[in-house]
């Protein structure tokens, strides 16, 4: 007769981000078909009762597990691309996403305002060689309506990376972004060409002191007055990458989130271990008063879970 506890350890390898092959090997492995059965009566939510009395897996867990299985090949994968494939890929697979989940171009604002200007130009150089399009070009196609201006301009930017600003100049574009934001009813400031020119061609530095100055003007930061998503998410990654990071990985390190939404955290931990993890994970802790590693451990399973686990202890800075 099946255990109590490995019903619970079964249920549990079944549940979260990727699945607990040890433990599936390990019980399922050893039990009888009378074993096997109770797990099925027991577990209304993976199994449905057949009106030819049997019970059968629920399709659609069927179609969420083929997913969790393929989470730790996913990451490995991904992980041993090199980084402007990965990020060719992860764009590419964005904009087919975003025609039905518009929220998936985020990714494509994630890519364009994390990376150094190098980086942007090799996943630019990648996109060519994989899809034979420039990422403009796809851009521009996929998305329509008012994101459209914003995204070809930033994932067409080429930023100066040196240490050199205009002070006065930022406090001048900072005064510039208030205003816009004033007349947000009158003009979408998403539309707005001196916004997307700001926030598209200015060095990160110079930006990080753009919003210093619009705090100072305002008395709130630049991206809480903003309310369209695709320019908060801009102002975000532009200028407060890490928090941004840490935000996303708290939002989609659920047990309870869709199967999209968990891709997330393998990207941002693939793509950032060898870049700015350690002050993710710092940022992480300071947010919300835990560890990284706990929430992973406690939402994550399996080989899956191990992964990220090593890959968020690299201390590459």
């Amino acid at each position: 007769m099946a255990l109590p506890q490995e019903l619970e350890a079964l249920t549990q390898a079944f549940s979260g981000h990727g699945v607990d092959e040890k433990s599936l090997i390990s019980i399922l492995g050893k039990w009888h078909p009378e074993e096997t059965k109770t797990f099925r009566k027991g577990t209304p939510h993976f199994f449905i009762d057949d009106e030819r009395q049997f019970e059968r897996w629920n399709d659609e867990r069927v179609r969420l597990l083929k997913h969790e299985f393929m989470r730790f090949k996913n990451a490995v994968v991904l992980w041993a691309m090199h980084p402007w494939e990965r990020d060719a890929r992860l764009i590419k697979e964005a904009l087919k996403k975003g025609a039905k989940r518009h929220e998936a171009y985020g990714v494509v604002v994630e890519i364009a305002c994390t990376r150094s200007s190098e980086e942007l130009l090799g996943a630019r150089r990648a996109y060519h060689s994989l899809f034979d399009h420039s990422i403009e070009e796809d851009v521009a196609s996929y998305i329509h309506g008012n994101d459209r201006k914003l995204l070809v301009a930033l994932v067409s930017s080429y930023r100066y990376e040196g240490p050199k600003l205009k002070d006065d100049t930022a406090k001048s574009e900072a005064k510039t972004l208030a205003g816009a934001i004033k007349n947000a009813d009158e003009k979408l400031i998403v539309e707005d060409d001196e916004v997307i020119r700001i926030l598209s061609t200015r060095s990160k530095h110079h930006l990080k002191s753009v919003y210093k100055h619009y705090k100072e003007i305002s008395g709130k930061h630049l991206d809480e007055d903003i309310t369209d998503l695709r320019l908060k998410e801009t102002v975000q990654c532009l200028c407060t990458p890490h928090t941004y990071f840490a935000r996303v990985l708290d939002a989609t390190l659920k047990i309870e989130v869709d199967k999209n939404t968990k891709k997330a955290p393998t990207r941002v931990i693939v793509t950032r271990a060898d870049v700015d993890m350690k002050q993710i994970k710092e940022e992480y802790h300071k947010l919300f008063g835990a560890s990284l590693s706990n929430k992973i451990e406690e939402v994550a399973n399996g080989n899956y879970k191990d992964f990220l686990l090593t890959l968020i202890a690299r201390e590459a800075n």
